[in-house]
C-alpha cells in the first residue's frame, strides 16, 4: 500500500473537505472550531508524515482532540434542535465520526495496535472516516434535504448506518463488514442517483452541474470497487488489493466524490438548512 498516496488522501480530508463540509453545517453549527480548524488540523496532516513516535503521536493528539470537539457539537445540536429527521441524523453522523479517524491516528502514530487492529488498518480507518464517515453522511443530509421523499431518506439513513456496521464489522468479523458494504454502498448509490436526477438538473449553473454529475458518477465505480473487495475479504475471492484499492476507490471517492460535492453544495447553498429554519437548498446559487 502507498502510504505517501494515503497520506495524500487524509490531508484533503483534514484540510478541505472538513473545514467546507463545516461551513455547510447551519446554525446551531461549529462557528468557531470552524474558524480554528486548519490550525488545528495542521498537526495532525505533518504527523503523517513523521516517524511513529512521541513528536508524531503528540501532534495526531492535537488533531484528535480537535475532532472530539467536533463530535460534542453532536448532542448540542440534538438538544437544540430535538429532531430525527433523516438529514439530521446524516449531519449528527458527520460531526462525529471524524473523532473515530482521530483517534485512529493517534494510535498508529504511536504504534498501538488499538482494539488489537494491525496498524495498517488503522491507517486506513483514518481516511475511511472522513470520506465515507463525514463527506458521505453530510452529502446524504443535504440531499435529503433537497429531495424529502422516501429515497432521500434512505440515503440519509442508509450512509450512517452502513458506516456503523462496517466500523462494528471490525470488531466481528469480515461478513459483518460485507453487511456495512452493502447497505452503505446502497446509500452511496441513492445519493448518486438523487444527485443526478433531482439536484443536478434543478440548476443553471454549468459548472455546479458539472461538478454534481462527477460527484454522482465516480460513486458508481468507487462503490463497486468497495463492495469487490468486502465480497472478497469474506469469501477469499479475487479481490483489489489494499494499494489498489487506496489509487482507485479512496482517490476516486476523495476527489471525484467528496472534494466536488464540497464544491457544488458549496456554490448551491451557505449552510446546511436546521428543522427550525427550513430551506430549499437549491433555491439559490452561490459564487464559490
Amino acid at each position: 500500500m502507498s502510504s505517501a498516496l494515503v497520506n495524500v488522501i487524509v490531508m484533503l480530508g483534514m484540510l478541505v473537505i472538513v473545514p467546507m463540509g463545516l461551513r455547510l453545517i447551519g446554525d446551531p453549527g461549529p462557528v468557531l472550531l470552524r474558524h480554528l480548524w486548519p490550525l488545528l488540523a495542521a498537526p495532525g496532516a505533518l504527523a503523517l508524515w513523521l516517524p511513529r513516535g512521541a513528536l508524531a503521536t503528540a501532534l495526531a493528539t492535537t488533531y484528535a482532540l480537535a475532532t472530539l470537539a467536533l463530535a460534542l457539537h453532536a448532542p448540542a445540536r440534538y438538544a437544540r434542535t430535538r429532531s430525527l429527521h433523516p438529514a439530521e441524523i446524516a449531519v449528527l453522523t458527520a460531526l462525529v465520526t471524524p473523532a473515530v479517524a482521530g483517534s485512529a491516528l493517534v494510535a498508529e502514530r504511536a504504534g498501538h495496535r488499538l482494539f488489537g487492529f494491525d496498524l495498517e488498518i488503522l491507517a486506513l480507518t483514518v481516511p475511511h472516516f472522513h470520506y465515507a464517515g463525514f463527506a458521505a453522511a453530510l452529502v446524504a443530509g443535504l440531499v435529503c434535504r433537497t429531495a424529502d421523499g422516501p429515497a432521500g431518506r434512505f440515503a440519509a439513513l442508509s450512509v450512517p448506518l452502513g458506516t456503523l456496521l462496517v466500523l462494528a464489522g471490525y470488531f466481528v468479523d469480515d461478513w459483518a463488514e460485507l453487511v456495512g458494504a452493502l447497505v452503505l454502498t446502497a446509500g452511496m448509490w441513492a445519493v448518486g442517483l438523487l444527485t443526478w436526477r433531482d439536484v443536478r438538473t434543478s440548476q443553471d449553473g454549468p459548472l455546479t452541474r458539472r461538478l454534481l454529475a462527477v460527484s454522482a458518477a465516480v460513486l458508481v465505480a468507487t462503490m463497486l470497487l468497495a463492495l469487490s473487495w468486502a465480497v472478497g475479504e469474506a469469501t477469499g475471492l479475487p479481490h483489489p488489493n489494499l494499494s489498489w484499492m487506496a489509487a482507485t476507490h479512496g482517490l476516486g471517492n476523495a476527489l471525484g466524490f467528496a472534494l466536488c460535492s464540497m464544491l457544488a453544495w458549496r456554490r448551491l447553498t451557505p449552510h446546511m438548512p436546521t428543522p427550525d429554519k427550513p430551506r430549499d437548498a437549491h433555491s439559490e446559487e452561490i459564487s464559490a
